[in-house]
């Protein structure tokens, strides 16, 4: 294959990454302004933003071995398909309902195109060098693409309805389908290569099934028999999924690959980093819009300091891996970010914008620093035949660990705002109100209260950031203390 075909290549499968990426984030801005316009309650803007998330995280794992029957081709063009379908209906959608049924959908194509991305750029790219730069470019994107979804996400907005959000998908998706047709490389199939559709079932059930619960016990009052009935739901469903995996010849996670170290640091580091940027994402876009009146443009731009800490330090850690080591760039970057989350807790507590910024900058540094090299980490410390099934954990910890941001941390959020809400006299149905609707009301006092208990929900969200990233900086030095480059095989005896 001619070399600007290569390339062309890359550039369409980066193209539909950051479509993927983008929709991760990209609905943070526009929250405020689609409940307001949709009617959702607190409860339903929760599921709008997790559905895409949890369902990737549960179809993930059986994506690759789909993308090894049909050919990851033709996966990538249905996938791509999928997401412009499910992008219109999403523009369009009249109720919080079919919104969230169209985010679904939305997820379903982006867990068709995920895999197939990395896999397109390893077939194409058979020169070494070339695919490793390719594969920090791919990276790079993703990191771009979260990074750039509230900032699009304000500047759509600035001109454009909500539904704008979900519709600069479409042109996307359908030139990069026409152009993998005529520039991609041939369709490779296995019929040979089973796809398991149940254990795929068994995780999106459980995934589902915890979300739902964290939901119910984070409501006011607390949903007692739901949470209780989604959490036997998750219990079940997870462990039937763990048993099957031990069962398969040929399992979708081979969970004896957690025993290396470093392949568990790796993925830590991703959950841990993504937790943090897209909890923080949520959580100051909602705030500075609801209650400091900025545009969902500056809110973006607010949030967007902190990948402007991380995407340079992401781009360059690769390069410095071989004299700095997994430890320093992973423990020592979560460590650094704990430190810039420490700062934005002082930052909700004094109130201070500037200060803030600083810290948001800090954390991205650290959390730039963990990320470059988590694929590394991950991928580089397991045998040969099991880097397919490491590659598709990994893309499962960025999913999840947005999920669980988004799931936990906007419960945490809805959860503390209630209970710090103070009633003023005469204003008893402030309590059925959601922030949006208490912070628009023409009342004075119910605005102030309001505001007051967003002030708290903030705090509480980024104290608990904050406290994720000591947790994870303790537990990456912890288990990189004694780690050294080559050793992946010892891990994995049965492999050899």
């Amino acid at each position: 294959m001619p070399r600007w075909r290569r390339w062309s290549v890359l550039v369409i499968v980066s193209a539909a990454l950051a479509l993927i990426t983008l929709d991760n984030s990209i609905l943070y801005t526009a929250l405020p302004v689609l409940t307001e316009r949709l009617g959702a309650t607190s409860a339903q803007s929760l599921w709008i933003i997790n559905a895409y998330p949890l369902v990737i995280a549960g179809l993930l794992p059986g994506a690759g071995g789909l993308g090894d029957r049909i050919g990851y081709k033709r996966l990538f063009q249905h996938g791509l398909g999928l997401f412009a379908l499910a992008s219109l209906t999403a523009a369009f959608s009249p109720s919080p309902e079919i919104l969230i049924g169209a985010r679904g959908l939305l997820a379903v194509g982006a867990a068709a195109m995920l895999p197939a991305t990395l896999a397109l750029i390893r077939v194409t790219f058979s020169d070494e060098r070339e695919r490793t730069l390719a594969i920090s470019i791919w990276a790079g994107i993703s990191v771009a693409g979260l990074a750039a979804g509230p900032v699009v996400g304000g500047l759509l907005l600035e001109h454009f309805w909500w539904g704008s959000v979900f519709l600069v998908n479409v042109p996307v998706a359908v030139a990069a389908s026409a152009a993998i047709i005529a520039l991609g490389p041939p369709n490779i199939t296995d019929p040979s290569r089973r796809w398991d559709g149940i254990s795929s079932a068994q995780a999106l059930l459980g995934l589902g099934g915890a979300v739902l619960a964290i939901k119910s016990l984070a409501s006011a009052p607390p949903h007692w028999t739901t949470a209780g009935a989604a959490a036997v739901v998750a219990v079940v469903a997870l462990s039937a999924f763990v048993r099957r995996q031990r069962r398969l010849l040929d399992p979708l996670i081979d969970f004896t690959i957690f025993t290396n170290r470093a392949f568990s640091a790796g993925v830590v580091s991703a959950g841990a980093s993504i937790f943090a940027i897209m909890g923080l994402q949520f959580a100051i876009t909602q705030r500075y819009q609801l209650v400091e009146g900025f545009t969902p443009l500056q809110a973006g731009l607010v949030v967007a300091v902190l990948s402007l800490g991380a995407l340079p330090v992401a781009l360059a850690g690769g390069a410095v891996l071989h004299r700095l080591g997994l430890l320093v760039l992973i423990g020592g970057g979560l460590t650094v970010a704990a430190l810039g989350a420490g700062i934005v807790v002082a930052a909700a507590v004094a109130d201070q914008l500037t200060l803030l910024l600083a810290g948001l900058l800090i954390l991205g540094l650290g959390l730039g620093a963990a990320i470059s090299v988590a694929s590394t980490a991950i991928v580089g410390n397991v045998p040969r035949h099991r880097a397919g099934m490491a590659a598709s954990i990994e893309e499962v910890s960025y999913e999840f660990g947005g999920l669980v941001a988004v799931a936990v941390l906007g419960s945490v959020l809805n959860f503390t705002y209630l209970r710090a809400l103070e009633v003023p006299d005469g204003a008893s149905g402030l309590t059925t109100m959601s922030p949006t609707e208490a912070l628009s009301s023409p009342v004075p006092e119910v605005v102030d209260a309001a505001a007051a208990a967003m002030d708290a929900a903030f705090l509480a969200v980024v104290v608990a950031v904050a406290v994720a990233m000591v947790v994870g900086a303790t537990t990456t030095c912890w288990l990189l203390r004694r780690y050294r480059p080559g050793t992946a095989s010892q891990a994995h005896p049965g492999d050899h």
